[in-house]
């Protein structure tokens, strides 16, 4: 767990920046992909993995503490998929593609919401069919076309830190 934990560390201040820089100027209408997300999804489908809640905590904490958004709503939207990647690596399927399309399509709805309802409730009204067509629906969007190459890259590094016990 100590190792994961410690690979975690570069891992996510490194996707922190890609998602600042580059990732968060990619728009299609006014969405944007939330590699951060498709990075923990997949971090928590990986059933050797033990420490997807550390990494969930500290991304949120990261993410929530450089965005326009309050903390907790990261935090909170993090966890939320953690939760779900876990339950379903553990609980449901075997098929790890569909399992990460399902967090992915689940996880951006629900932190979007969650950042909707924020936004609604404390700052200005925004309409919400103008809100979901242009910013919730183009997002998840741009997660899932980014899902797959995302869960190539981390899977093989849960591998790479987790291996698989050969039995003799």
């Amino acid at each position: 767990m100590r190792r994961g934990i410690l690979v975690g560390i570069p891992v996510l201040g490194l996707a922190v920046m890609v998602q600042t820089s580059i990732i968060g100027r990619i728009n299609l209408l006014n969405g944007a992909a939330d590699l951060v997300l498709l990075i923990l999804a997949t971090w928590g489908l990986q059933e050797r993995v033990r420490s997807a809640w550390v990494w969930g905590a500290a991304a949120g904490l990261l993410v929530g503490f450089i965005s326009g958004v309050p903390w907790y709503i990261y935090l909170v939207g993090y966890l939320v998929v953690i939760g779900m990647a876990r339950s379903l690596a553990h609980h449901v399927w075997q098929a790890p593609l569909l399992a990460m399309f399902t967090v992915t399509l689940v996880g951006t709805l629900v932190l979007l919401m969650l950042t909707y309802l924020e936004r609604s409730l404390l700052e200005a009204p925004l309409v919400f069919n103008l809100s979901f067509v242009r910013i919730i629906l183009p997002s998840i969007l741009l997660n899932l076309l980014l899902a797959i190459p995302v869960h190539a890259l981390i899977r093989s590094l849960a591998n790479l830190l987790h291996p698989a016990e050969v039995v003799s």
